[in-house]
């Protein structure tokens, strides 16, 4: 899936044109990482599809998701921007960003120097790189066009030997898990324990996919994961502030 999707994005780039840029303040992702209201950062994902489970929330309104999430005490944001696969938009989350004051990623397959500029314009504060999408020099230049922008990147990778060769090229400030094989669509959170260990110290360790109790936020921890991104579990609840308390095991008046 994830090498149909990169065919797809490399295909679209060919149309790319960029947006007016909207000159939107830049929040600090990692430093809201680093100052989280719960014991575990929470990444809240803001998503409408996706390609192995369809349509989550077919009465989708970004910027009344972000507000609840806001609201019950989320960290940070992810908004999907992929059009194809998730049924994502730009618009989505320029929206978010000036619904809300909390940091947002920009969640999709960047590939290409003119999507990191086209994710500076439409306002986000991080963006995502996937180690599986990318050789480890080509990412590092993404990276640092990123940074030099006023962007924090949130490199994500799978398995071990992904991380191996980003790290002999460069440490990222921030490494996201996830625990879906974007193959094959299994999904583990121990893969989190088992990429934690080749973690460098100073790096900010996030747990992404596979988590919808408060055992998996313990365990994640425990694995020495400093946040955690969280999607379908909460996008599927009717209520995603009511979703977030649940997640935590916390009562809906606290």
């Amino acid at each position: 899936m994830l090498n149909q999707i990169i065919e797809r994005k490399r295909e679209d780039l060919l149309n790319i044109v960029l947006p007016e840029d909207l000159k939107l303040p830049k929040r600090s992702f990692k430093k809201a990482l680093l100052s989280p209201n719960r014991f575990v950062a929470l990444i809240a994902e803001v998503k409408k599809a996706s390609p192995s489970k369809g349509v989550i929330q077919a009465d989708f309104q970004p910027e009344n998701i972000a507000k609840q999430y806001e609201q019950a005490g989320a960290d940070c944001l992810s908004v999907l921007t992929d059009t194809p696969f998730f049924q994502g938009k730009n618009d989505f989350l320029s929206a978010v960003k000036r619904t809300v004051s909390l940091p947002v990623l920009r969640k999709d397959f960047i590939i290409d120097s003119i999507q990191v500029e086209e994710a500076n314009r439409i306002g986000a504060d991080a963006i995502l790189l996937i180690g599986e999408a990318l050789e480890p020099g080509e990412l590092f230049e993404l990276y640092e066009e990123a940074v030099q922008k006023g962007m924090d990147v949130l490199v994500e990778v799978h398995g071990e030997q992904t991380l191996e060769g980003i790290l002999n090229v460069f440490t990222p400030e921030m490494i996201g898990v996830n625990n879906r094989n974007l193959k094959t669509f299994e999904t583990s959170i121990s893969q989190t324990e088992r990429i934690a260990k080749m973690v460098p110290d100073g790096t900010v360790l996030v747990s992404e996919s596979g988590i919808g109790r408060k055992e998996d936020l313990s365990f994640a921890k425990a694995c020495g994961a400093q946040a955690v991104l969280v999607g379908e579990s909460l996008m599927r609840e009717p209520s995603q502030l009511n979703a977030v308390h649940a997640l935590f095991g916390e009562s809906n008046d606290e």
